[in-house]
């Protein structure tokens, strides 16, 4: 896997539960094939750095971040979950109080809803999210376009083209997963970061 620098990488905030795995790997894809890196808390296993640790080195090394809101809401246990906020916190005061670096810091807010924030975090108000409905096609338009705009890069491709490649990943993920001794259900994350960006380096030529 190459080494991505502070310009390249995406921090994305994210729930990682099995029934989110559709929209993360639609996004991961999506920030390889825009030519960017994606920056995560599966990247590393390394059971001497906690996670709030590593959490903050990802977003201080990260230009970029993708933040997804969707999730805050009521569990079985009636408890919301806050980890995507409170990341997207750290993010805000990365930008606002950091270095002229981390000043450069850019945002993509995304949530299931357009406004659904304003019911439980009315400091965002004023902020421009993004709605995605659950539907990892519309997260990768999204996306897509943030990283156009955002990075100024005329490289990166149509969202034409990006559905269409990505469906074609997406048709051999379950043979490329076989092949390293995985089935597409249980491959690690950091297995199938390589699978995409070997997809991706292929399909860009």
């Amino acid at each position: 896997m190459k080494v991505a620098d502070y310009n390249d990488s995406v921090f994305i905030n994210c729930p990682f539960d099995d029934q989110y795995i559709p929209m993360l790997r639609a996004i991961v894809y999506t920030v390889y094939r825009c030519g960017f890196f994606p920056k995560t808390a599966l990247d590393e296993d390394d059971g001497s750095d906690n996670r709030l640790s590593k959490i903050i080195r990802k977003i201080r090394d990260s230009k970029y971040g993708i933040h997804d809101l969707s999730r805050i809401e009521l569990s079985d246990a009636t408890w919301p979950r806050f980890n995507m906020p409170f990341e997207l916190g750290i993010f805000f005061g990365a930008k606002n109080l950091g270095d002229e670096n981390q000043k450069r810091k850019n945002a993509l807010v995304l949530e299931r809803d357009k406004y659904d924030y304003q019911k439980y975090i009315s400091d965002l108000n004023g902020i421009d999210t993004k709605a995605h409905n659950n539907d990892p096609e519309i997260a990768m338009k999204k996306v897509r376009d943030w990283l156009r705009t955002a990075s100024g890069r005329k490289t990166i491709p149509g969202y034409t083209i990006l559905a269409d490649q990505y469906k074609e990943f997406i048709r051999h993920l379950p043979t490329l997963s076989q092949a390293l001794g995985f089935t597409v259900d249980n491959i690690p994350f950091g297995d199938f970061l390589d699978l995409v960006e070997d997809s991706v380096t292929a399909q860009s030529r």
